[in-house]
């Protein structure tokens, strides 16, 4: 069976809804990031001491946009992974984009916003970081102009992950209301069943 390790406070959720979606059966291992996660055993599937990491028979993979695109890839039964080479290539594209142009400074507002302990937050470290993501959020604005999903009209790899980094966005509180086509796509993302199954278990 597939195991996957990690908490779902953490990049392990968006694998754990990619799991969910794909209706393969799996274990979720708990590894905690501060703690398990530099056990020697652990080391041995991740040497990077980080989550997540997923054991697939003899496969064995850490991060989880790559982990997403091998699952959807090899389990795909209903349009999850996209057909042709270059809407194989877009979910790549946006895939990476979404780890290099959103989660560093949403990571940064979240931070200011939930995570650190209220004397430790730094507001003005919060609003520079949702400025910084304004010129991102207008590039995939346009990108769902007259789109229903990024690669058309079904819901695929690449909405996934890209929404699994931006869905932090709700927990931050940013305002989306200047990107209308981002608000509605993720909200219809995150309404997805298995989002909801990942994110309880």
């Amino acid at each position: 069976m597939i195991k996957l390790y990690g908490i779902r406070q953490s990049r392990a959720m968006r694998s754990l809804w990619a799991l969910e979606e794909l209706g393969v059966p799996y274990e979720n291992v708990p590894i905690n990031f501060a703690t398990d996660a530099k056990k020697p055993e652990y080391l041995k599937i991740n040497p990077n001491g980080r989550i997540p990491a997923l054991v697939d028979g003899d496969v064995a993979l850490f991060e989880s946009m790559a982990i997403n695109l091998y699952l959807a890839k090899k389990y795909d039964k209903t349009g999850l992974y996209p057909r042709s080479l270059e809407d194989e290539a877009r979910a790549i594209q946006w895939s990476f984009w979404g780890m290099t142009e959103i989660e560093p400074a949403l990571l940064q507002l979240l931070m200011n916003r939930v995570f650190l302990p209220q004397a430790q937050r730094d507001e003005s470290a919060a609003k520079a970081a949702a400025e910084k993501l304004g010129a991102p959020l207008r590039v995939l604005d346009g990108a769902l102009e007259g789109k229903k999903y990024l690669l058309g009209a079904a819901f695929t790899i690449a909405d996934l992950n890209v929404a699994s980094v931006l869905w932090w966005a709700l927990l931050a509180k940013l305002d989306l209301a200047k990107t209308p086509n981002v608000q509605r796509w993720l909200a219809e993302c995150t309404a997805r069943p298995a989002f909801s199954k990942a994110q309880k278990g």
